[in-house]
């Protein structure tokens, strides 16, 4: 699979691997258009089909993560992958991603590039990170990015930050529930490899099926989402990981994950 916008990597862990998809235009500090939406899709679809991966971490080349929508392909343009879907189609599949996503913040994260943070599992960021959503100021409004923004940060918040258009830092990206954490630069690596690594090492299954539901509570009311979580666990329960995780509890030993 030949990439064009993006790098996708692999690596060795505890348990299986990490793969880390690294937005590649830095002359334009990775600013997303179709053509990278669509090559989004097709990593996170490999990584999905990799039963070796355990989880995804997501992040940018040349200092940024990616400083919003790429103006000048907002229409359209070719791509040397076949066509999966658009930046609607790559935000629902973040969402609904069966393994964990870890986005990896330097620099701007922006309109678009923000969407990608909040639609990813944990977001980690470097303390001089700057974070947006500046649409307004082109007489433009996120209308995508909202649908993943409402499900992390305050109403109230949120239409403040969506009105005024203003940058904010990685300490209010926190405070907002934007990022899990904001660090100094020197220290982002190593924080995202432990939790890339740390998640690694958790049942697939359980992480698997876990995330499945998350995603779909998140659109149910209660009286809806419970009976669905009480089947799920009712599932859950009767897969080999449940019940080597409750063996090696009873046997106080490490448990061996098969994936099924």
């Amino acid at each position: 699979m030949s990439f064009r916008t993006l790098t996708y990597e692999t690596r060795a862990v505890e348990g299986g691997a990490v793969a880390t998809v690294t937005l590649n235009v830095p002359d334009k500090r990775n600013a997303i258009g179709p053509e990278m939406a669509n090559e989004l899709l097709h990593a996170l679809a490999r990584a999905a089909d990799d039963g070796e991966v355990r989880a995804l971490v997501l992040t940018g080349a040349g200092g940024h993560f990616c400083a919003g929508g790429n103006i000048g392909q907002m229409s359209g343009g070719d791509g040397a992958l076949d066509f999966k879907g658009d930046y609607a189609d790559l935000l629902l599949a973040m969402v609904r991603s069966p393994k964990p996503i870890v986005a990896k913040v330097r620099g701007y994260a922006m309109g678009g590039g923000l969407g990608l943070a909040a639609a990813s599992h944990f977001a980690l960021a470097a303390d001089d990170a700057v974070l947006g959503t500046p649409e307004i100021h082109r007489g433009l409004f996120p209308m995508m990015i909202m649908a993943v923004l409402s499900r992390v940060v305050p109403r109230r918040q949120l239409l403040e930050m969506m009105l005024l258009g203003e940058k904010l830092t990685a300490a209010d990206g926190v405070r907002l529930g934007l990022l899990n954490r904001a660090l100094p630069g020197a220290e982002l690596d190593a924080a995202v490899d432990a939790l890339a690594g740390a998640l690694a090492t958790r049942s697939p299954t359980a992480m698997r099926r876990g995330l499945r539901a998350w995603a779909r509570q998140g659109d149910m009311a209660m009286e809806h989402s419970l009976p669905m979580l009480r089947d799920a666990l009712a599932e859950l329960l009767g897969t080999e990981d449940a019940q080597e995780g409750i063996a090696a509890f009873l046997q106080k030993r490490k448990a061996a994950w098969t994936g099924r």
